[in-house]
């Protein structure tokens, strides 16, 4: 349990402080535009009057009170929160790369174009693509690239107007529909049959030439490997559509199989999942877009490039390119970090990451089964759902109070409610960082959490009571959001 000092709540940051304290640095009455232009300033801007140290000790307290990788166990399903290892750090901050300028000339960036080339290429070979280009700023963002890149494919080819349907499965991600619909496709949601996965006599049926994309992630959002993969891919390529590989599971198969080889024609990655790039909190990710040989030419530029004589070039002129999908060339910063680990663990390092995050998968699923229901019980990939529903019906007790009881024990909550063919489901997905210990630890928590459910509901439904903010109004918070400070009113 926290402090007593650690449990109150952390005033405002506008609402501490003296007039004139943080205005030492000036003369009395010196009006600001003597020490900045014209244009950086904002008139009536009601900045806080605080002193450096004030400052300081209100952000740190801050800092310890959010909730991180390097204090807790994260099992959030799907978002592949593992450790970020401090070489990565190390590498990034490296004075040549930190301090780079983003408009300095090839000639002058030379070392930055190789780390962006080599980190092209190793995507490339790891996961079966022709080309990446490193340009989106995320996953969805990558998402979007890639269904823009379909559209350029078919305009190109006179069938633009005919294809207009994007195939969803319901055991995709939910951004999936999202960036289909941005683009102007329609979405067919395609129902997953008893094993959780994709049929492929559903498949044939929902397909046409109407069909442009059909996205899928392998394994599912459900941690279930599609083992009929090459009989889908191969029917959506027969009716003339494309298929799209939603990375964000990719720290399931990374080294062990690849999209390229199951028949994918475009895929995203999430850097910040699979290759242990920091990124809770919103942010900040990034998401190469990956494509087949025939695909190269809609690339979002600039994409990185070697001339015979060994020379890096930032390359724009690609005519048939979907253009640049944000300022810059990449989230740089992240593109070292990835490199960084691809290097430090190599390819059998790679390969054996995947297999510990389904060895540690497994063995939750395989002690959770025991007290709540486990709706497909079988050997999953990197995560696996569980469902609250039995207990819900018995207690009162529903996911999303088992994840308030989880923050009371020091754990971050599985994702709950996703995918939505779960009920009550809660999405656990442990990662290969984790050591036994604190498996087991967990497990005992979830399994506490249930018998306290069964046998003082109240307890639970109360959850959490040691956080320094107790349960909200989920509702509220949602339709009237307060997400900015502003003045009293005199």
């Amino acid at each position: 349990m926290p402090a007593a000092s650690e449990m109150r709540p952390e005033p405002l940051i506008f609402e501490t402080g003296q007039p004139g304290r943080a205005n030492t640095y000036f003369r009395d009455g010196a009006p600001l535009d003597e020490f900045l232009p014209e244009t950086a300033l904002r008139a009536g801007l009601p900045l806080p009057d605080n002193s450096e140290l004030d400052v300081v000790r209100h952000f740190t307290r801050l800092s310890q009170r959010t909730f991180s990788i390097d204090t807790g166990f994260y099992p959030l399903g799907s978002c592949t929160m593992k450790y970020n290892p401090r070489i990565n750090e190390a590498m990034a901050a490296q004075p040549g790369f930190r301090d780079l300028h983003p408009f300095a000339p090839d000639a002058l960036a030379q070392g930055a174009l190789q780390v962006m080339y080599e980190l092209e290429r190793s995507l490339s070979a790891i996961f079966g693509m022709a080309q990446f280009s490193l340009n989106p700023a995320a996953g969805a963002h990558a998402e979007l690239a890639a269904l823009l890149i379909a559209k350029a494919y078919f305009r190109k080819r006179d069938e633009g107007r005919e294809r207009t349907t994007v195939i969803v499965p319901d055991t995709a991600h939910g951004t999936n529909p999202a960036s289909a619909a941005m683009v102007g496709y329609k979405v067919v949601s395609l129902k997953s049959y008893a094993r959780g996965r994709v049929g492929i006599d559903e498949l044939k049926a929902a397909l046409g030439p109407d069909t442009a994309v059909c996205m899928m992630t392998n394994p599912n959002t459900l941690g279930l490997f599609e083992d009929h993969i090459l009989e889908l891919t191969e029917a959506v390529h027969a009716a003339g559509g494309l298929m799209y590989y939603d990375g964000a599971n990719a720290n399931a198969l990374m080294g062990n199989s690849r999209p390229g080889d199951m028949g994918f024609d475009l895929m995203h990655l999430n850097l910040h999942k699979t290759f242990s790039i920091p990124h809770g909190g919103g942010g900040a990710g990034a998401g190469p877009v990956g494509v087949s040989a025939r695909l190269i030419e809609f690339l979002p530029v600039p994409v990185v490039t070697r001339d015979d004589a060994g020379a890096f070039h930032l390359e724009f002129d690609r005519p048939d390119s979907i253009g640049s999908m944000r300022s810059f060339w990449s989230n740089f910063s992240h593109i070292v970090r990835a490199l960084t680990y691809v290097y430090a663990n190599g390819g059998e390092g790679l390969t054996r990451i995947s297999q510990l995050a389904v060895l540690n998968a497994n063995y939750v699923r395989a002690q959770v089964k025991s007290f709540l229901d486990t709706p497909y019980d079988e050997t999953c990939r990197h995560e696996f759902v569980a469902s609250a529903q039995e207990l819900k019906r018995e207690t009162g007790v529903r996911a999303l109070d088992i994840a308030k009881a989880l923050l009371d024990r020091g754990y971050h909550a599985p994702t709950i409610y996703f995918p939505l063919l779960v009920p009550e489901c809660l999405m656990i997905e442990p990662t290969e960082t984790e050591s036994k210990e604190t498996l087991d630890a967990f497990v005992a928590s979830l399994r506490e959490i249930v018998e306290t459910a069964k046998s003082d509901p109240q307890k639970i439904l109360d959850a959490p009571v040691n956080t320094i903010v107790g349960r909200i109004d989920e509702t509220r918070a949602a339709r009237q959001p307060d997400l900015r400070w502003e003045p009293a009113k005199v």
